[in-house]
């Protein structure tokens, strides 16, 4: 069993509520998480995660250059901490959601996603209170700890859709 399998394993409660029981609800398929050809090829036409994947780590050099001042964008922390409008977010609370919410895993995702965009977004709100230095640490801290996280699971999605 693989890292994504046991990142992605969807675990089923058994038997009675005061005794829970966890089996492993895996049938044998053709993706390591227990999902057919068809559904795993389905899911990666609804999103293309190596896309998803760069426009996430696009947004580091997007708010480098926004706390050194060389960047025209005017972005607004309010807009940037919301999750749900990028096409990744999009998709995790739609199609994704809806194919893939059963496993503990992409509950994990969609936890890590938003807490991207938050770091994001306090790296606007420092930078808009001239506040560089903090604004940099937590780039190079918290949001880049949120960034690699996101991106690892994404890669690990990816793996465990194309086996």
């Amino acid at each position: 069993m693989g890292f994504f399998n046991r990142v992605f394993g969807s675990k089923k409660k058994i038997g009675d509520p005061e005794e829970t029981v966890f089996a492993d609800t895996h049938p044998s398929s053709d993706s390591e998480i227990g999902l057919d050809a068809k559904t795993a090829s389905q899911i990666l036409s609804e999103l293309d995660i190596d896309t998803a994947i760069a426009a996430h780590e696009r947004w580091k050099q997007r708010l480098l250059d926004y706390v050194n001042a060389q960047s025209d964008e005017v972005l607004q922390p309010e807009v940037v901490c919301m999750d749900d409008r990028c096409d990744l977010g999009k998709w995790l609370y739609g199609a994704g959601g809806k194919r893939l919410g059963q496993y503990p895993a992409f509950s994990v995702l969609v936890a890590r996603h938003q807490y991207f965009h938050a770091q994001a977004s306090n790296v606007v709100i420092l930078t808009q209170q001239q506040r560089k230095d903090e604004a940099m640490k937590l780039i190079d801290g918290q949001y880049s700890y949120a960034s690699k996280q996101v991106v690892l699971l994404l890669k690990e999605l990816k793996r465990g859709l194309v086996r």
